[in-house]
């Protein structure tokens, strides 16, 4: 495999070169600030040996090696001795008889997303589509089809911008423990990685194939949006960091397309790209866009792992939005290329909540404030986990075309609420979702309003201000 003939070259005359204050140049597109909703696919040969394991195994081809991991007896059982039945045997026989992308493109749609599209390689390094970077894709062995093409076909026929994650940079460790069993022949370094110690850095062939794999993706399916999992400072170095970002923007650039690059580190954001937080957020409303990452249950489909609420990830979603962030939300297919029933009813009811509520959420921009009540979830990556429930005190704000928006995320019990941050008086509140004349009077603490008998829905509840002086 040349894969150096695959890599985009950086010419002098290219408008960013691999250097971060060319970088610092670039502009998020316009369109993602707007779109508030994504969703995206952890699904692959991970998906096939682990969904019916007794636990979780969601990085199977780093823990079936581990000894004391359940992974390992479990492997060893099913598939057969890890000194030759290796990770590389799992691979062919996920083969995803089910799967139908224009089915999944009509389910995102229905749920309210503006860019959809899959994890085009996990850390496994199996790429999800026709690649000539890498013998291990999707059409030369398992499905034996162009997973990420079909999609991005199906995806855009939708009205939907395409998003392609990359995780594959972390490969050169996540396959570390497997040097002791098959991986460890060098036979397979282009899967693999070159077997090394444990820690040391990735190799030149390492990288230029990381870097190829991404540039292939950039061409062939034109993704509107890129996002990278930790590897970046963590397993990439900065020359690569650079060179990856500068390929991409000048792809764009020479293409007349506007694309957005997602990361999870805030000294690249500083230079470039948009911060990501996995199961997390910002604190406070940003003047940047950000992005959350987080899934409706598992990453990958697994039945001991449980699912969230819709009322939890409404109220999470909300609490994004009004602090200048986006949302990607995972689901995890079932081997077969079907998608959950439980993710299936979560993405309609969260569908069906924005077809109601959807005005006070996209396009729109942050208030003054971001919120008020009594509830403080923590921020930053993985906080989501400590999050306390909100109430119906809980109160987030958007504003779009001169009105201003209050989300309680409950319904009071008491049949009133009192917004304490509104003490200026509207000309017009209404209940989205909800025909009945509300009552309300505008006092020094607050704008305070009684319910009327019915509320409008199951989840958080939207309030529109119009003629507010601001």
């Amino acid at each position: 495999m040349l894969i150096w003939l695959l890599c985009i070259t950086a010419f002098a005359a290219d408008p960013y070169q691999p250097q971060w204050d060319s970088l610092k140049q670039h502009r998020d597109p316009a369109w993602f600030r707007d779109a508030k909703l994504g969703i995206y696919t952890h699904w692959g040969p991970v998906t096939y040996a682990a969904e019916d394991a007794p636990a979780s195994m969601e990085w199977y081809g780093n823990q079936m090696y581990i000894e004391k991991h359940a992974a390992f007896a479990y492997h060893r059982k099913r598939f057969g001795d890890q000194k030759t039945t290796g990770y590389k045997d799992v691979i062919p026989q996920f083969t995803a008889p089910k799967f139908n992308a224009d089915e999944w493109a009509d389910l995102f749609a229905r749920a309210g997303a503006k860019f959809a599209g899959p994890v085009a390689v996990h850390h496994d390094n199996f790429a999800m589509w026709d690649s000539k970077a890498t013998r291990w894709n999707s059409v030369a062995m398992g499905p034996r089809r162009d997973i990420t093409g079909e999609l991005e076909k199906a995806i855009r026929k939708r009205g939907m911008k395409f998003i392609t994650t990359f995780h594959h940079g972390y490969a050169w460790q996540y396959f570390e423990p497997g040097y002791a069993f098959d991986a460890g022949n060098g036979k397979n370094a282009d899967l693999y990685g070159t077997p090394h110690a444990k820690g040391a850095p990735p190799d030149e062939r390492f990288l230029k194939q990381w870097l190829a794999m991404v540039d292939e993706v950039l061409v062939k399916y034109k993704p509107d949006l890129t996002w990278f999992d930790f590897e970046l400072q963590k397993v990439i170095p900065v020359q690569y960091q650079q060179l990856m970002f500068a390929h991409t923007y000048n792809w764009a650039a020479a293409e007349k397309r506007e694309i957005g690059v997602a990361h999870k580190f805030r000294e690249i954001h500083q230079y470039t790209g948009i911060l990501d937080f996995e199961r997390g957020r910002e604190e406070k409303a940003t003047d940047y866009a950000w992005l959350t990452d987080t899934s409706v249950g598992p990453w990958f489909h697994h039945n001991v792992l449980k699912y969230r609420t819709t009322n939890d990830l409404v109220d999470v979603f909300v609490d994004i939005v009004s602090k200048n962030g986006c949302l990607l939300l995972n689901v995890g297919p079932h081997a077969d290329g079907t998608i959950p029933q439980k993710a299936r009813e979560m993405l309609l009811q969260l569908g069906g909540w924005l077809n109601v509520n959807g005005e006070a959420i996209y396009g729109t921009r942050p208030w003054r404030i971001y919120g008020e009540g009594p509830t403080r979830n923590s921020g930053g990556g993985f906080s989501e986990q400590k999050d306390h429930p909100y109430t119906a005190e809980d109160i987030r704000f958007t504003t779009r075309n001169g009105a201003l928006y209050a989300i309680a995320l409950d319904w009071p019990a008491s049949g009133k609420i009192l917004i304490k941050s509104v003490t200026a008086k509207p000309r017009r509140v209404s209940l989205l979702g909800s025909k009945a004349k509300l009552k309300w009077t505008s006092t020094p603490a607050g704008l305070s309003l009684d319910l009327p008998a019915n509320k409008p829905g199951d989840y958080a509840y939207v309030f529109k201000m119009e003629g507010l002086a601001q």
